[in-house]
């Protein structure tokens, strides 16, 4: 690629010669962004594909110029433009070099490299940017790899990271215009809310998705994104021959959300070796699509030899993808309160010693919560089954009380010593 080639591609991603629209803000987001880059470390941002990643580095850029930054000390590089040819490091440094000697930024300035992971050797180029310049660098990618142990060495106490996920419901609701700031708002559009739960439960929370108004749209979507999941995350990446056998154990996955999986047992159901298996789902864990928690022990050796809960990302993705949606609420209420838990920055596990409890809490050495999800808690034998997981924990854990998350009921009861607390769901996550 010669230099002019170079350079048109950077100014149709850049804010040099326009003004680029930057959609609805994620202010969490861009706050933490703000928070840790005063640290001066390269600031890794991580998460699903389509999750916002780009778009809210694009917020924190506008923000910058607002505050007084030049636009031109800000570079934004996207290696997913089809424009960039034989992407490797030595292309990244003439990047870089046309930016500075096309654009002539300032000593300081800005340097944000978008969806890095398919160059080799990127972390090389920002630590040079790092420590030689002193540059402001900001990194962003699909995959929970982007700093695993083949990074760890040459970014070592450099970095530090952010995943970005899918909207919560509370972003959710900002982006249909339903600002939630306190109990009083929640009472105020108690009705309003509750319908849009649903819409956000068939949905999930992908930007695009919740902004686009036609279902099939939605739904056409959402298939696009699995497959570039599925195709350019790890069959580019990792090589992957078998693409049928990997995408029907995703879907697999998807449509088993919040049950417990044992690699043995799907190797025979899916006709797949048993390190394909395990290869497979590491892989659909790193690039965020699932993720697999472990049964509770105090011994290492049985969390590891017990079956994994098996979780997905977004709801929407499990319910169009997989086909399932009206199968099974219980399991899809689960899978949502898991993610946020996750959000949450929870140590999660499932526990099961004779009775079985959904999420178990740990913070530092203790198990400090007992979580259980339940749909229809007015069942009067899903309700006994529910509380006496609990009343087995919390006895197990020597705790006072525990949550049930349900559809709509709210209330608390002792239930001989311990405390039984009742929670909505859509209430639970706009914890205010």
């Amino acid at each position: 690629m010669n230099n002019s080639e170079i350079l048109n591609i950077l100014i149709d991603w850049n804010f040099w010669r326009k003004d680029i629209e930057t959609g609805i803000k994620r202010k969490e987001f861009i706050k933490r962004i703000f928070e840790i880059s005063k640290t001066k470390e390269i600031v890794v941002i991580k998460g699903i594909r389509r999750s916002g990643k780009s778009t809210i580095l694009m917020q924190f850029c506008k923000e910058l110029i607002t505050s007084g930054i030049r636009k031109e000390d800000i570079l934004i590089i996207n290696f997913e433009d089809p424009r960039f040819k034989g992407l490797d490091l030595g292309l990244l440094n003439r990047i870089y070099e046309v930016y500075l000697s096309e654009i002539n930024p300032k000593k300081e300035h800005y340097v944000i490299l978008d969806e890095v992971q398919s160059i080799m050797g990127w972390e090389k180029f920002a630590r040079y940017l790092h420590e030689n310049k002193r540059i402001n660098v900001y990194v962003t990618g699909s995959s929970s790899k982007l700093l695993s142990s083949e990074y760890s060495t040459v970014l070592s106490g450099r970095h530090l990271d952010i995943e970005v996920t899918p909207l919560s419901f509370k972003e959710y609701l900002e982006f249909n215009n339903i600002n939630v700031e306190s109990s009083l708002d929640i009472s105020k559009n108690r009705q309003v809310i509750k319908k849009e739960f649903q819409n956000y439960i068939k949905w999930g929370g992908f930007p695009k998705v919740v902004l686009t108004d036609s279902e099939n749209e939605k739904k056409e979507l959402l298939e696009t994104y699995f497959r570039d999941i599925i195709i350019k995350d790890i069959v580019i990446r990792y090589k992957i021959k078998e693409i049928e056998k990997l995408e029907n154990l995703a879907k697999y996955y998807l449509a088993n959300t919040s049950t417990l999986q044992s690699f043995n047992n799907i190797k025979n159901g899916l006709n797949l070796s048993l390190d394909s298996v395990e290869r497979f789902s590491k892989y659909l864990s790193e690039v965020y699509l699932l993720s697999f928690i472990k049964k509770f022990s105090f011994s290492s050796k049985e969390q590891i030899l017990n079956p994994k809960k098996v979780y997905c990302i977004d709801s929407g993705l499990r319910n169009h993808v997989s086909f399932v949606f009206s199968k099974d609420f219980g399991r899809l209420i689960e899978n949502i309160v898991f993610n946020e838990l996750k959000k949450r920055k929870m140590e999660i596990y499932y526990w099961k010693n004779g009775r079985e409890v959904d999420f178990l809490i740990k913070t530092g050495l203790k198990i400090t919560k007992i979580i259980q999800s339940c749909w229809n808690i007015e069942d009067k034998e899903t309700k006994e089954r529910e509380i006496k997981g609990i009343l087995k924990a919390a006895e197990e854990f020597k705790l006072k009380e525990g949550v049930i998350i349900t559809e709509d009921f709210e209330n608390e009861e002792i239930v001989g010593k311990i405390k039984i607390k009742y929670i909505p769901l859509w209430k639970w996550l706009l914890k205010v």
